[in-house]
C-alpha cells in the first residue's frame, strides 16, 4: 500500500467537508455494522470501486456514483488492500526491493481511487448524507492505517530491505529514497512500539479522526450563517459587482428584497475593504473571526484542547519530545527551531512595517473623523484609502480587467510558454456538477500529458477557499499513467451571459492553485509515492507560490487583462501603479499570516500542557507583540489547516519557508532577463516540476539555483530591510 495511503494513521485524513449534522455514536455504530454486513456482497463491478473506464485511460465515473455505496465500498476496498498486504507478508522468499517495496507501490489501487472520489464529495459536494458518511469512513481509514503501520511482518520485510546494505547500493537513487521513506514511515508511525503502546496509538488515531471531522463540520455550520442587509444605504462604498453578488446570494436563499453576506472569507474581505458603514464592517468582522468560538454547539475549543493533548501523548509514545518535533522531522526544516528561526527573523520587520502602515491609516482616519481609532475591522478599509493616496491605485479600477475566463486562459498560455503544455477543452468526460469543465493537456510532442478539471463556483456543501485536488497521480510503474487534477474555487456566479470579475487577490490565488496543478501535470517519475505534489509540506507550496509571479508579467497583463466591456488591454499607467504598490501592505499580510504560524508552532511545542485555546492564543500574541489592529489570518477555533486534519499541523510555517525558496527562484528568472527565459524554465522543469519526491527537494533546488537558498531574497521581495 503506497505511502500516500499508508501514512493516513497520523495524517488522519483531512475532512474538508461538511454540513452541521454530526452522527451520534449509536448512528455511527449502526451504519458501520450495516456496511460490514453489506461489504461481503458488494459488487466489484460497481463504478464507485471498479477500475475507471472511458477515454484518456479511464476517468472518474461521476455520473454513476451513489453516495449510499461509499461505506460498503470502503469496507470492500479496505478488505482487498488487506489481502494485498497479506500476500506480501505471506511471501516465503527473502524480502527484496521487488517483492516488498514494488509490491507495496502496486497495492491499494482500489482504495486510492475510492479515497480520491470520496475526497471530492467531502470537499465539493458535502450535502445530504455525506457528513454522516464521513463520520463512519474516516475512523475506518484511520483504523486500517494503524493496522497497516503496526503490521510487524510487513515492517520486518521493509526493514530487511532497508538494512541490506549490499542490495541498497545496487538500487538507483530514487529507489533508495523510496525504501528509506517506507522504513521511516513505519518507524514514525509506531511499528517499533510494544503491543500496549500500539493499541494506545491506534485508539488516539481513531479519536483524532472523529475530532477532525467534527471540527470541520462545526466550522462549516458557522460559515453557513448569513448577515442580512435590508437598508440599501448600508451598501455605500461597495462596488456594484459585490452588491450584485450579495443580491444574487439573497435571492438564492429566498430573500430577493435583501442582500446576503456569507460568513466566508471570499464574502467578508471585499465588504471589509469597501463598505463605508463602520458598524456593518464591525458586524461582519466579528461574525467572521468568531467562527467556531461562540460557546454554542458548534464551538471548537474543547475539540482543540483534546486534539492537542492526544497529539502530544502520541508523540511521546513514538519517542518525540513534542508533536512539533515529530511533524517537522521529515520536512525540509527538520526541526522546530529552524522553522521558528526563520519566522522570528521576519516577524519584527513585519511588525515594524505594520506600525508604519497604521500611522498612515490613522492619518487618513483623523482627517475624516477625529474620533476614529483604527481597529481590525478598519484595516482593509483604510488600507485601500492609503493605497489610493500613495499610489493613486484603486483596485476597483483594476477589477474590470480581471475576467475569470481570461485569467484561466492566461494561466494556460503561460504554462504553454514555460512547459510546452497545450490545453484543449473537452466534453467527453463525466463531471460531478454542471459548473465543472474539463481540459485535456498535451505535451510538447502533442501526446496526452493529463487532464485538468475546473470547478470555479461556490455552492452549498462546498468548502470555502481554493485548492487543488488530484484524482489520479502520475506514474510509470504500472504503465504510463497520466495524471488527472483539478482546481477548485468559490467565485460567485454573475448574471447569465455576463463575465465574472474577480479581485486582484483572487487572481493571484488562481495562479497559485494552478501552480499546484502544474506540479501534478508535469510529474515524470516512475513510482506513485514520489509523483507530483507528494513532497515535503514546506516544499509543496514552492511551485504554487512561484507560479503567482507570471500574473504580473507584461506578456500576461497586456494580452489577457482586458476590459470586460471594451476589450482594451489594461492601461500601462495602471500596470505601473500595481507594480509600484507591489510591496504595499506587506506588513499586514505578513503579520496576519505569520502570527497564525507562530501560534500553530507554539501550540504544538507545548507538549501535554492543559491548554485553553482562546487564552493560549491571546497570551502568545501578547508575548510576541501582536499589533492590536490585526488578528491572525486563522484564529485557533477556525484553524482548519491544523485541526480539521494534520496536513499543516505544526506546519503552517511552510508557506513562509516555501516563500523564501520562491523569492530566490524568482530572482533566477529576473537575473535571466525574463520570466519566460527558456533555459531557466527548462531547469525549473528538470529540477523541480518533473521530479516530485524522487530526489531530496534541497538537492533539486540546489541543482536549479546552483547553490543553497538565499533567504534574504524573501526580505527583498517583501520590501523589508535586509540587515
Amino acid at each position: 500500500m503506497r505511502k500516500k495511503l499508508a501514512v493516513s494513521t497520523i495524517a488522519v485524513i483531512t475532512a474538508l467537508s461538511g454540513a452541521p449534522a454530526i452522527a451520534d455514536d449509536a448512528k455511527q455504530e449502526t451504519a458501520m455494522q450495516e456496511a460490514t454486513d453489506t461489504a461481503a456482497t458488494f459488487d466489484p463491478a460497481n463504478p464507485i470501486i471498479a477500475p475507471w473506464t472511458g477515454p484518456y485511460d479511464g476517468v472518474p465515473p461521476w455520473e454513476s456514483i451513489k453516495v449510499d455505496d461509499f461505506i460498503p465500498a470502503f469496507d470492500k476496498a479496505i478488505n482487498d488492500a488487506r489481502a494485498e498486504i497479506d500476500a506480501i507478508t505471506d511471501n516465503k522468499d527473502d524480502a527484496t526491493f521487488e517483492n516488498t517495496i514494488i509490491a507495496l507501490e502496486e497495492s491499494g489501487d482500489e482504495l486510492t481511487r475510492l479515497q480520491n472520489l470520496f475526497g471530492v464529495y467531502s470537499s465539493n459536494l458535502n450535502t445530504g448524507a455525506v457528513p454522516e458518511i464521513e463520520m463512519v469512513v474516516y475512523p475506518k481509514l484511520a483504523a486500517f492505517g494503524d493496522e497497516y503501520n503496526q503490521n510487524e511482518a510487513l515492517f520486518a520485510r521493509v526493514a530487511a530491505v532497508y538494512n541490506d546494505e549490499k542490495a541498497m547500493k545496487k538500487l538507483k537513487p530514487e529507489e533508495r529514497r523510496l525504501v528509506e521513506d517506507y522504513y521511516k514511515g513505519f518507524e514514525r508511525n509506531g511499528s517499533n512500539l510494544d503491543d500496549a503502546a500500539k493499541a494506545r496509538v491506534a485508539g488516539i488515531n481513531q479519536r483524532l479522526a472523529t475530532l477532525g471531522t467534527q471540527f470541520t463540520q462545526n466550522l462549516l455550520a458557522d460559515e453557513d450563517t448569513v448577515i442580512w442587509i435590508e437598508d440599501e444605504a448600508e451598501l455605500a462604498g461597495l462596488p456594484q459587482s459585490i452588491i450584485d453578488a450579495m443580491a444574487s446570494t439573497a435571492e438564492e436563499k429566498g430573500q430577493p428584497d435583501k442582500w446576503a453576506v456569507l460568513n466566508t472569507r471570499s464574502a467578508a474581505d471585499p465588504l471589509l475593504t469597501y463598505a463605508d458603514s463602520r458598524a456593518l464592517r464591525e458586524k461582519v468582522w466579528r461574525a467572521f473571526v468568531n467562527r467556531g468560538d461562540n460557546g454554542d454547539e458548534h464551538d471548537n475549543n474543547a475539540i482543540i484542547a483534546e486534539t492537542l493533548k492526544l497529539r502530544a501523548e502520541r508523540s511521546k509514545l513514538l519517542g518525540y519530545e513534542t508533536y512539533a518535533h515529530w511533524a517537522i522531522e521529515r520536512q525540509m526544516a527538520k526541526t522546530p527551531d529552524a522553522a521558528m528561526e526563520l519566522m522570528m527573523t521576519v516577524w519584527p520587520k513585519a511588525v515594524e512595517r505594520v506600525e508604519e502602515e497604521v500611522a498612515d491609516m490613522q492619518a487618513v482616519a483623523d482627517a475624516e473623523d477625529a474620533n476614529i481609532t483604527i481597529e481590525p475591522w478598519d484595516y482593509r478599509y483604510y488600507m485601500e484609502k492609503v493605497r489610493k493616496d500613495k499610489y493613486d491605485l484603486d483596485f476597483n479600477e483594476v477589477k474590470p480587467y480581471l475576467q475569470l475566463e481570461k485569467l484561466r486562459e492566461a494561466m494556460m498560455w503561460a504554462a504553454g510558454e514555460l512547459y510546452g503544455l497545450q490545453f484543449e477543452e473537452i466534453d467527453d468526460v463525466p463531471v460531478f456538477n454542471a459548473d465543472v469543465r474539463a481540459w485535456k493537456v498535451l505535451g510538447r510532442d502533442g501526446e496526452l500529458q493529463g487532464l485538468w478539471y475546473f470547478d470555479p463556483y461556490a455552492r452549498a456543501g462546498k468548502s470555502s477557499g481554493a485548492w487543488m485536488t488530484e484524482y489520479r497521480g502520475q506514474q510509470k510503474l504500472e504503465g504510463d499513467i497520466k495524471p488527472i487534477v483539478s482546481n477548485n474555487s468559490n467565485f460567485l456566479k454573475g448574471a447569465p451571459g455576463e463575465p465574472v470579475l474577480i479581485s486582484w487577490d483572487d487572481a493571484e490565488t488562481m495562479f497559485h492553485e494552478f501552480g499546484h496543478a502544474l506540479h501534478g501535470l508535469n510529474s515524470n517519475v516512475k513510482y506513485p509515492s514520489q509523483a507530483g505534489t507528494n513532497v515535503p509540506r514546506d516544499y509543496v507550496e514552492f511551485p504554487s507560490q512561484l507560479n503567482e509571479h507570471w500574473l504580473m508579467t507584461p506578456e500576461v497583463m497586456n494580452r489577457f487583462l482586458v476590459h470586460y466591456e471594451t476589450n482594451e488591454p489594461i492601461p500601462e499607467e495602471l500596470v505601473k501603479k500595481i507594480k509600484d504598490a507591489k510591496t504595499f501592505n506587506q506588513g499586514f499580510a505578513t503579520v496576519e499570516y505569520l502570527s497564525a504560524a507562530i501560534v500553530d508552532m507554539k501550540l504544538h511545542l507545548a507538549g501535554d500542557a492543559d491548554i485553553d485555546p482562546d487564552a493560549f492564543e491571546k497570551e502568545t500574541l501578547a508575548e510576541i507583540g501582536m499589533p492590536k489592529e490585526i488578528v491572525m489570518r486563522h484564529r485557533t477555533p477556525q484553524f482548519a489547516h491544523i485541526f480539521a486534519g494534520e496536513g499543516y499541523a505544526a506546519g503552517y510555517y511552510s508557506y513562509l519557508w516555501a516563500d523564501a525558496i520562491t523569492a530566490d527562484a524568482a530572482e533566477a528568472f529576473i537575473d535571466a532577463g525574463s520570466f519566460y527565459d527558456k533555459k531557466t524554465a527548462k531547469k525549473l522543469y528538470d529540477d523541480v516540476m518533473s521530479v516530485g519526491d524522487s530526489i531530496d527537494p534541497a538537492d533539486g533546488f540546489r541543482k536549479f539555483r546552483g547553490r543553497d537558498v538565499d533567504t534574504t531574497a524573501l526580505l527583498r521581495d517583501r520590501g523589508f530591510p535586509v540587515d
